[in-house]
């Protein structure tokens, strides 16, 4: 079993900025069913709660609320819009690229998990030159569980080749917590993520506002 620690990264929100390409998908949708569009302040806190959840928070700001049935065939729709413009405007954060160099050169093994669906997981961290940083990349779908389950955790850090010297959850939520807490492992969370509560207030053991801090705090959480 190797020495190094086994780092496990949120996508969403703690490694990239995809909120522009998804509320682009989701005011195509608006447009074509004669609503307006909404802006990035009105959704922004809904990214990380699935599309299903953001569309009909849409629908109610636009007009009147559509039915559930209504929502999920609008959803396909929206994903299908999504996968064809992944990454027209989504983004690494700032220092998420060298940083995550950093961190492989030092003998680190990182891993996604993520409650992103696989094939769209799987289509961004390449368009963006992510995906080589990354042993193992789990998306919801790929087992039956998805966050804050702790055994997709396990498996992730499993396909690393185990804990090693240690393992850690880094991102930017409730969820990500709540997937370290069931684990029995820390986690650090990124202040800029897409969570409606301020993070500082989620019970993390550090959160930062500098995506590159994150090495230093890896050193004094393991």
């Amino acid at each position: 079993m190797t020495s190094s620690p086994a780092l496990i990264f949120d996508l969403d929100g703690t490694l990239v900025d995809t909120a522009p390409d998804l509320l682009g998908a989701l005011n195509a949708i608006l447009i074509r069913e004669g609503r307006r569009e909404v802006v990035y302040n009105d959704l922004r806190h809904l990214v990380g709660f699935g599309a299903g959840t953001m569309m009909t928070e849409a629908f109610k700001m636009t007009g009147d609320a559509v039915s559930a049935e209504r929502i999920t065939e609008l959803v396909t729709d929206y994903v299908d819009h999504y996968r064809a413009n992944i990454a027209v405007a989504s983004k690494a954060f700032p220092g998420v690229d060298t940083t995550l160099t950093r961190l492989g050169q030092s003998g680190a093994r990182m891993g996604v998990l993520t409650n992103k669906p696989q094939e769209l997981t799987d289509l961004l961290l390449p368009a963006l030159s992510l995906d080589r940083h990354f042993g193992a990349v789990y998306g919801a779908g790929r087992m039956s569980y998805t966050k804050p389950d702790a055994r997709i955790f396990h498996d992730v850090v499993a396909e690393l080749g185990g804990p090693g010297a240690g393992a850690i959850m880094i991102g930017d939520s409730a969820t990500d917590v709540a997937t370290a807490r069931a684990a029995g492992r820390p986690v650090i969370l990124v202040s800029y993520g897409y969570t409606p509560e301020p993070a500082h207030m989620l019970g993390a053991d550090a959160v930062t506002d500098d995506f590159a801090e994150i090495p230093s705090l890896i050193e004094r959480l393991l």
